[in-house]
């Protein structure tokens, strides 16, 4: 099992940074609390210096990204753009499950998309490309789509797609439940300095599975001038 973004896509989007964390041992006991408060308060402190979320050079680059592939940036938001609106808006997010809550908060924190996937919901090698408009995707009320052609999407063997419209919403079939144990979490960047950033971001996270759960999990930051794959079957063997 891998993850890599396809060839074509990385020439689409030389830009693109994406870090990437796996591991196997994730549980609904933990108590990240004290972790989401703190991201969160970063996060506050940052969205003082911007009238509005779009503000931040990280979000403007995935709406530069999404007019590039013919999608309406307030239409369609990069997940880290919308979760800054709700928080802004309501002054927190819902709690979901440990994990999740904590990388949302990461998300808010740097303004980055932070996907997080279960490892066990997912069929072979995972790749961020553009869909055939076979893939099918489940979204979280249960209804069951097929990403249009030429869409972005997170793609497995088995044809299912794990996103929409890239970093715009996850599928409900990979989600995190209390029940997940093998994670797969992903931070993509866009903007100018998005190699400092996510790689910043990606040992923020991999340090906090470390503190939460004891983990040992594995991570890369995946770019042009680097590696562009990750080997996940390390992760997956641990359990």
């Amino acid at each position: 099992m891998r993850f890599q973004h396809a060839a074509q896509l990385r020439a689409d989007f030389p830009e693109l940074v994406a870090g990437v964390v796996a591991a196997t041992g994730t549980t609904p006991d933990a108590d990240t609390t004290d972790a989401v408060a703190r991201h969160t308060a970063t996060a506050t402190a940052r969205l003082a210096t911007v009238a509005t979320p779009s503000g931040f050079a990280e979000v403007q680059a995935w709406r530069r990204a999404f007019t590039r592939l013919g999608l309406r940036p307030t239409q369609y938001r990069c997940a880290s753009e919308a979760l800054l609106r709700r928080f802004a808006r309501e002054g927190a997010l819902p709690r979901i499950h440990p994990l999740v809550d904590l990388c949302n908060a990461v998300s808010l924190a740097t303004a980055l998309p932070v996907a997080v996937l279960d490892l066990d919901r997912v069929t072979g090698d995972l790749v961020v490309r553009r869909a055939t408009g076979q893939e099918v995707y489940l979204g979280f009320d249960g209804a069951t789509e097929h990403p249009q052609p030429g869409e972005v999407t997170y793609a497995d063997d088995a044809g299912r797609a794990h996103a929409r419209r890239w970093t715009n919403r996850q599928s409900g079939h990979s989600a995190v439940r209390d029940a997940t144990s093998c994670v797969l979490i992903v931070v993509e960047g866009l903007h100018a300095t998005a190699l400092a950033d996510v790689t910043a971001a990606t040992t923020l996270i991999a340090e906090e599975l470390a503190a939460h759960w004891s983990l040992d999990p594995i991570s890369a930051v995946l770019h042009g001038d680097g590696p562009t794959a990750l080997d996940l079957r390390s992760a997956i063997t641990a359990r």
